[in-house]
């Protein structure tokens, strides 16, 4: 289908356009499905409540005709009479309603599923308009609605003429039976050739459902051009994208700088890179978590908080690097660099210890410290 600016309708929708549509209540349904689905349970319920309803029907006409005339003119004889037939047939009627009833819900909504659209309930002036009216009775989804319509007859009507022509003498036969024999035998013959016909609606259905699906989609392709501008709509300029990742940015560090003064040490390779580590003591098998970390000016900001919050900085470029790379944000460092971080921290309790007068000061600590070569950067 051409647009007017020479685009063709070739992209298949994306999940945005499928949602809108879905919105104002565009998705695809076939009321052939839903007939069926009628039909056919309207079709078994008479299968299950055909001998109660026969029953039933059977009581009324004898009670019907052995009401005796003085009677039929005595409203005090009449309407308990009346109340009588319609309690007999209450029963198997309301239970065949109500299986018809949820035939009907899931049948309609097994295509495109339950969908409740205001938009869809909105008044649409266009549709008051006689020229829109006219296209859609002259257009070709009416010409292939007309071409089914035609179809279904003739297809339905033929099996109807081969069922009846086939049952020809059995339908001759019910007006030499009994009352009660013939009912029963006219609502079994009836339920048989109905259950057939509604299975001749099967292959009806078959095509129909494809087809709506198919047919859906088609109305809502997309030109190339409609794509690009829906995910420019959808993701942003990319202007726009950089200014809220760098916002985002800021605001990350701003909450990683406030974590900086909880640290027990920061590990730093004095030119590029910065880790704050923080220990619970007194959590049993805790392990040192990352609190803080950064690059370059990062690094920097993360020794300048910890040296104004007097958060003890080690120098320990191999160390940083391997936490720095092995462990996000908020994490626990892992197993292979327990050893190293251990000895980090068992020199600043230490340490913190001597400053206040609590122990010796202690030994300092050797350049190369214990990291395997996995974590090495």
């Amino acid at each position: 289908m051409a647009e007017s600016d020479g685009q063709e309708r070739t992209e298949q929708p994306t999940e945005q356009r499928l949602r809108q549509a879905r919105e104002k209540g565009q998705i695809p349904r076939s009321k052939e499905l839903g007939t069926a689905a009628v039909l056919l349970s309207a079709a078994a319920a008479l299968l299950m409540l055909g001998d109660a309803l026969g029953e039933a029907l059977s009581m009324v006409f004898e009670q019907s005709f052995r009401l005796e005339r003085a009677a039929i003119f005595d409203p005090a004889t009449m309407m308990p009479a009346l109340a009588e037939a319609i309690g007999g047939l209450m029963w198997p009627l309301l239970g065949m309603f109500a299986v018809v009833l949820v035939a009907a819900l899931v049948g309609n909504s097994l295509l495109g599923g339950f969908n409740f659209s205001t938009q869809a309930m909105m008044p649409k002036f266009s549709r008051l308009s006689p020229v829109n009216g006219l296209k859609r009775m002259f257009g070709v989804q009416a010409l292939v609605e007309l071409l089914k319509s035609i179809a279904k007859v003739v297809f339905i009507a033929t099996i109807a003429i081969w069922l009846l022509w086939s049952q020809f003498d059995h339908i001759l036969r019910l007006s030499g039976e009994t009352l009660n024999l013939a009912m029963k035998d006219a609502l079994e013959l009836l339920l048989w050739m109905g259950l057939a016909l509604c299975l001749a609606l099967l292959p009806i259905v078959a095509i129909d459902v494809p087809f709506q699906v198919w047919n859906h989609t088609r109305q809502l392709k997309m030109t190339l051009q409609e794509v690009k501008d829906e995910y420019k709509n959808t993701e942003g300029k990319p202007e726009v994208k950089s200014r809220i990742r760098r916002l985002q940015q800021e605001m990350a560090n701003r909450r990683m700088m406030a974590e900086v003064p909880t640290a027990d040490v920061v590990v730093v390779n004095p030119t590029h890179f910065s880790v704050a580590l923080r220990y619970d003591k007194d959590k049993p098998g805790a392990a040192p978590v990352v609190v803080a970390k950064g690059l370059d000016e990062v690094a920097l900001k993360i020794r300048e908080v910890a040296r104004e919050y007097q958060v003890p900085v080690i120098s320990s470029p191999a160390l940083a690097r391997a936490v720095y790379f092995s462990t996000k944000l908020d994490r626990e460092i892992p197993d292979g660099l327990f050893v190293a971080v251990a000895q980090i921290l068992a020199y600043v309790f230490q340490l913190n210890a001597w400053r206040k007068g609590q122990g010796n000061k202690p030994v300092p600590l050797k350049d190369d410290l214990p990291i395997p070569d996995e974590y090495r950067v």
